[in-house]
């Protein structure tokens, strides 16, 4: 089960919980965190190399958490153009474009392996999406996509995996395709997640940054920190939300807390 709770406010730790995170300051040497910066793309190829494309679910909640998707259009089958980027196997792809006829979607990941899946998968057609590997710190998506042409940006569970000092580039860049007055839809890990208090002693690169066994890294944002990052780079905040949800373990009788953030950024 799950009990969704929205709003500004972070989540309240136990006094357990704080005192673990006040215990976990050291830092991965500097040393280890240049060879994980370099060897990022790696890292998340042979993820997709022992997950194929069974890891995530197929993400059938995007439409119902984004109701902007209908919305934003103005009239009832307005054919919308969408970027996703950072799109991994598809899972939030393919749904989408099952549910809604009228989408034509860019789509674009930093792993070639990830990139193969989604040309493989049976529901992939060229005239339906253009998918391309592209690192979005660096590779300009004024390559693959024409300028202020996308309605709808979508950025799901990506700029956590990006190093803090390079996230503005990948909004930098995003802003170029978007057209006027069009969003980025945003949903990431938030602050005091259970990912993040499940991480061991040794993972920590920074603050709320830390790297997992495989290599591949993950950032926990607050709002604040979000809105700063966007505002930045010139684009409006329409709203910005942690979304609090206690999943349940009936098996193991678990609590988890799960703390996501939920946003949307205009282009002016």
């Amino acid at each position: 089960g799950a009990f969704p709770k929205k709003g500004h406010s972070a989540r309240v730790l136990s006094p357990e919980e704080a005192e673990k995170l006040a215990k976990d300051q050291v830092l991965v040497s500097e040393f280890k965190q240049l060879k994980l910066e370099k060897e990022a793309q790696k890292n998340w190829d042979l993820f997709y190399k022992r997950n194929s494309t069974n890891f995530f679910k197929d993400r059938h909640w995007t439409t119902r958490e984004f109701q902007e998707l209908k919305a934003c259009r103005e009239f009832a089958d307005q054919k919308l153009t969408i970027l996703e980027a950072g799109c991994g196997v598809g899972n939030c792809l393919f749904p989408l474009l099952e549910e809604d006829l009228n989408i034509f979607a860019y789509a674009c990941d930093f792993s070639p392996r990830a990139v193969e899946y989604v040309k493989k998968n049976a529901l992939y057609s060229t005239e339906r999406c253009k998918v391309f590997q592209c690192d979005l710190t660096k590779d300009d998506l004024l390559d693959n996509i024409p300028a202020d042409s996308v309605d709808v940006v979508t950025l799901i569970f990506v700029l956590s995996a990006i190093h803090p000092d390079k996230m503005h580039l990948v909004l930098r860049n995003i802003y170029k395709v978007l057209k006027p007055g069009k969003c980025v839809l945003f949903r990431d890990y938030g602050l005091y997640d259970h990912a993040m208090l499940r991480f061991k002693s040794g993972s920590k690169l920074g603050e709320n940054f830390y790297v997992r066994q495989d290599g591949t890294r993950s950032y926990f944002f607050t709002e604040e920190f979000l809105s700063q990052l966007f505002k930045a780079e010139g684009y409006e905040q329409v709203v910005s939300e942690y979304v609090q949800r206690e999943t349940v373990n009936r098996k193991e009788d678990l609590r988890v807390p799960r703390v996501f953030l939920q946003s949307k950024f205009q282009k002016p």
